[in-house]
């Protein structure tokens, strides 16, 4: 199917679990600059972009909302509730009242909470389904590959990252956040394992695991972490564009 025959319209994915992850007791949520900035881009590439989770609620990670991961302009996006994604955030949508033959490219924003919901979001899943199944494109950065492995090709039964390269947030990140114990003992699985176990060869970062790298295979696109967010987007609209 040609990306002309498919709805010019993305559904990016947001988790809707906000609550208990990090060691001081923090709650994770949506890493908030990895839904803005493909929000940026795919709005500037001329599509409509829908945000929803799976039950239509969401909260934001605090540890996101930091100068580390935020420019200026971010923060002048974030603080300003009028702006078109603070828009988009307030009329967060729930999956499963969607229709999922109105998108064409589904996007997994991303936070550690998605290791919590993603893997079981049904309503994302079917939306993914369907664009994949439609010929479109599936795309998800740093956690958000967390909904890869559920994702099944009608074809062949089997997720559709298997036989396919994928990236995500590496096993050497969660170190150094001092995280892999955290993630063990809450029973989650880490992005490189989900991954492996669906059949995906899992690509780590030539730099170090917060270096921008992105991973095209086919129709479907993924980046490891915060840094990536906007070249997955850019690449994924790139594989959209030549359907």
């Amino acid at each position: 199917m040609s990306s002309s025959s498919l709805p010019k319209r993305v559904l990016l994915a947001v988790t809707s679990y906000h609550g208990p992850f990090y060691v001081n007791g923090d709650n994770t949520g949506l890493f908030y600059t990895e839904a803005l900035h493909p929000y940026n881009v795919f709005r500037a590439a001329g599509f409509e972009v829908v945000l929803a989770s799976e039950t239509g609620a969401y909260g934001i990670d605090p540890h996101s909302i930091d100068k580390t991961f935020m420019s200026e302009s971010d923060f002048a996006v974030y603080n300003d509730k009028d702006s078109d994604f603070s828009r988009a955030l307030a009329g967060m949508r729930k999956a499963g009242d969607l229709t999922p033959e109105d998108y064409g490219l589904f996007f997994a924003s991303a936070g550690h909470a998605t290791l919590f919901d993603y893997p079981e979001a049904a309503g994302l899943i079917a939306i993914a389904e369907s664009v994949w199944a439609r010929g479109g494109i599936v795309s998800a950065v740093c956690h958000g590959p967390a909904i890869l492995p559920a994702i099944k090709d009608a074809a062949t039964g089997k997720s559709i990252v298997a036989g396919r390269s994928v990236t995500g947030f590496t096993d050497s990140g969660e170190e150094l956040m001092g995280l892999t114990k955290r993630i063990k003992d809450l029973g989650l699985v880490p992005i490189s394992e989900g991954a492996e176990a669906a059949g995906a060869t899992y690509k780590v970062p030539p730099g170090g695991p917060f270096d921008d790298f992105s991973v095209v295979d086919g129709r479907l696109v993924t980046g490891t972490n915060p840094a990536s967010a906007h070249s997955t987007a850019a690449k994924a609209v790139e594989a959209f564009n030549s359907l």
